[in-house]
């Protein structure tokens, strides 16, 4: 397609990835950081009229100011259309004032991105209260992508006749979808969070005795869910527990957190570089820039 793709260097195997699959120049953006902490961001001085912005936004609030300097430099150089391609989306779970006061960052965020990009495409939002990304991210297009058949054909290839289990009930809109891709067993837990790392969480009716089980879920972050829900399948007998996320962020120790509670493999797509890694995203990420008018 037509067009060119920016990048920032940490992204740059994904972005290369995306530029091949979609017949693009990839570009990385220039950034240098001052002593007291301000950025200085350097583009090509000359732009097409159409652009794709490679940006994750995980770790996401230096990164959101980056957004805004490369959206309003790009605009100034004369480019017309101005896609954003964000693996992962920051700020989408929090859609709800539970107190007077709280912020609902999901819509400031959105109304943020959407003010600086005609097409934001990212994969697997974590929406819960809203069904549609437009509905969070109001730009003119606005495309959610779910890595779920992606994972579905990964588990079937190493886990075959696995049960998949969603760790909370927010999850089951992926696990549905990866099994039905494949014919899995699946069900959900119930979780009650009591803290940021406090969780308990319940079992379903599906018994697991003696079967591969692969918990999976849109984000791994504490690890503390994946590992509560781990600890207990196994206590009821699964032979193994393995877990697929589409969002590889663990945070701190979660890593070891999950790892010390039974689970055997981790498995995530490339959405945020991580050493779970094993599918990759590029291809439909760039089968949906070829769609966007």
């Amino acid at each position: 397609m037509d067009g060119l793709l920016l990048y920032f260097e940490d992204e740059r195997l994904l972005a290369g990835q995306i530029a091949r699959a979609a017949d693009m120049r990839a570009v990385q953006v220039k950034r240098h950081r001052f002593p007291d902490g301000e950025l200085k961001l350097q583009l090509p001085a000359a732009l097409p009229a159409r652009v794709v912005l490679l940006r994750g936004l995980d770790m996401p609030n230096e990164k959101l100011v980056e957004l805004l300097l490369v959206a309003q430099a790009a605009r100034s150089l004369g480019v017309g259309h101005l896609t954003l391609i964000a693996p992962y989306l920051a700020y989408m779970r929090q859609d709800m004032a539970f107190v007077p006061g709280e912020i609902v960052s999901q819509q400031v965020v959105g109304g943020f991105l959407a003010s600086l990009f005609d097409a934001v495409i990212t994969v697997d939002p974590h929406l819960h209260r809203v069904s549609r990304l437009s509905d969070a991210v109001p730009a003119r297009q606005a495309i959610a992508l779910s890595a779920a058949p992606l994972l579905a054909g990964l588990i079937a290839a190493r886990r075959p006749g696995a049960v998949l289990i969603g760790p909370d009930a927010e999850a089951d809109q992926w696990v549905a979808a990866a099994a039905a891709a494949h014919g899995f067993d699946y069900a959900v837990c119930v979780k009650q969070r009591h803290g940021d790392r406090e969780v308990d969480v319940a079992l379903p009716g599906l018994s697991v005795k003696g079967r591969s089980v692969v918990l999976m879920d849109d984000v791994a972050s504490s690890g503390h869910t994946l590992a509560r829900a781990a600890e207990k399948l196994l206590a009821a007998g699964a032979a193994s527990v393995d877990v697929a996320v589409t969002h590889a962020l663990f945070a701190d120790h979660a890593l070891t957190t999950v790892l010390a509670a039974g689970v055997g493999e981790i498995w995530s797509t490339d959405c945020i570089a991580h050493p779970s890694n094993a599918v990759s995203v590029a291809p439909m990420l760039a089968r949906a820039l070829g769609e966007l008018s």
